[in-house]
């Protein structure tokens, strides 16, 4: 089994794949107007709208109500990343911060809510745990 992608639903597929692109570097693959994937070699993210969720049965996800899954980038330098994600986030949880576990990480919301981390190992623990892992 091989671990495909995460997807997010939205009601504005244009503007969460604005944000993302912006924050993940690249450009989104958008085979249809109400889905889109933003592929990177160690993960997709894949953006849906909510239109598309009555395919997989009316009510199974509800469009900016996530408060329980945290989408986590491993980043070269998280202190810039955070730099230079600053003109274009508009809620930050956490300010750059070094983890119990080793890794320096910072937390924002997308425009729908969602949590996101960035973070870079720093900890010789940490780093070892990480190495060999795209």
């Amino acid at each position: 089994m091989n671990f495909a992608s995460v997807r997010i639903i939205t009601d504005d597929v244009d503007r969460l794949v604005d944000f993302y692109e912006k924050v993940m570097g690249v450009s989104a693959e958008r085979p249809a107007p109400v889905f889109a994937e933003l592929v990177v070699p160690s993960c997709t993210l894949a953006i849906g709208h909510s239109q598309t969720v009555q395919l997989f049965g009316a009510g199974s996800a509800v469009a900016a109500n996530n408060r329980t899954v945290i989408i986590e980038f491993h980043v070269h330098d998280v202190d810039a990343e955070y730099e230079r994600l600053k003109p274009f986030v508009d809620e930050w949880v956490n300010e750059p911060t070094t983890m119990p576990w080793g890794n320096r990480a910072v937390l924002f919301r997308d425009p729908d809510g969602n949590l996101i981390n960035l973070f870079t190992p720093v900890t010789e623990e940490a780093i070892k745990r990480f190495s060999g892992r795209s």
